[in-house]
């Protein structure tokens, strides 16, 4: 062994300890961040703080929302794939950023179905929701009205591509209507002009949408789910009101950047479904519209890439336009 080579050895062996030791350092040893890719206010930043509250209770350390909102969640989605996949930079998605995204962003510069999938967090019905000054009390009527006046009745999203406007493409190429789409930065700042009867409706999940209609400053003519919802029995599916089949879930999952290690995301599964199986998280979820959806992170993944392919086909049917 000439001396060159017994150098190298010798700082092998004495880097090895360090590397092990750096390998299995805990997790988490700072707080972690837990991007949303959208403004605060709507589905995906609630559910992301109660994920992230009780998290930060389990691990003991801070679970950190970061609102980074842009370009329908690309840009903060983009964040989190470029970051570092050692479990401290972890992201809120759904079905927009993770499902509808790709058919949408032609030319994105990653690549969604290389996120690593951790936990599937809940279902989330879609609520058709009118202004109180709207003529329409169901479902039919709505679409009646809406054929009366083609164009004239808008609908409000938290802006183009994003799942509420995605859900509203889908219930008017299934009721031949035709509403003009009044596309908002995020879903909280359109809920505001809602209520405030500067759009005439929109198909927005319950965490936004139920609080509202419980006040009476809303009115819900129908889910988007093809079974009542437990938390609000009174309202209807739309499914049973003349549009058979109609079935357009929003759903929210933690995914982390590419090439996660698998055990820090078996430690990650386990802790989101024992938070999901707790009676009182269930029913705080419940009470939001929101379904408790435990899966393994193989069960997340194949969900995603079959979500992907339904919504991102009815993207391109539609030629539906990020403009």
């Amino acid at each position: 062994m000439t001396s060159l080579t017994r150098r190298a050895a010798i700082a092998g062996a004495t880097l090895a300890p360090f590397a092990i030791a750096r390998a299995q350092a805990p997790w988490p040893d700072k707080p972690v961040r837990l991007v949303v890719p959208f403004t605060p206010g709507g589905s995906t930043d609630i559910l992301a703080r109660a994920m992230g509250q009780r998290l930060g209770e389990i691990f003991n350390q801070p679970f950190i929302i970061d609102n980074r909102p842009g370009a329908g969640g690309t840009l903060g989605s983009e964040q989190v794939f470029r970051a570092a996949p050692d479990g401290h930079t972890l992201m809120m998605g759904h079905i927009g950023t993770l499902a509808c995204n790709p058919a949408l962003y032609r030319n994105l510069s990653f690549d969604t179905a290389q996120f690593t999938p951790i936990a599937l967090v809940a279902n989330v019905a879609n609520f058709l929701v009118v202004t109180n000054g709207l003529a329409a009390r169901d479902v039919q009527s709505l679409i009646a009205l809406a054929k009366s006046k083609p164009g004239e009745l808008t609908y409000g999203s938290g802006g183009n591509g994003s799942a509420a406007h995605i859900a509203m493409v889908a219930f008017n190429e299934a009721t031949g209507t035709e509403m003009t789409h009044v596309p908002y930065r995020g879903t909280g700042p359109m809920m505001t002009d809602l209520i405030a009867g500067t759009i005439n409706l929109t198909m927005t999940g319950g965490p936004p949408a139920l609080p509202p209609v419980r006040a009476g400053q809303l009115r819900a003519l129908g889910i988007s789910s093809l079974q009542k919802l437990p938390s609000a029995p009174e309202i209807p599916t739309i499914d049973s009101q003349g549009v058979p089949g109609f079935n357009a879930l929003q759903w929210y999952g933690i995914v982390g950047p590419p090439n996660m290690p698998a055990p820090l995301v078996a430690r990650l599964n386990e802790a989101c479904n024992r938070i999901l199986g707790e009676a009182t998280f269930a029913g705080r979820l419940e009470a939001e519209g929101a379904v408790a959806q435990p899966m393994t992170p193989a069960e997340f993944g194949a969900y995603i890439a079959r979500e992907r392919d339904f919504w991102g086909t009815l993207i391109r049917r539609n030629n539906v336009s990020l403009g």
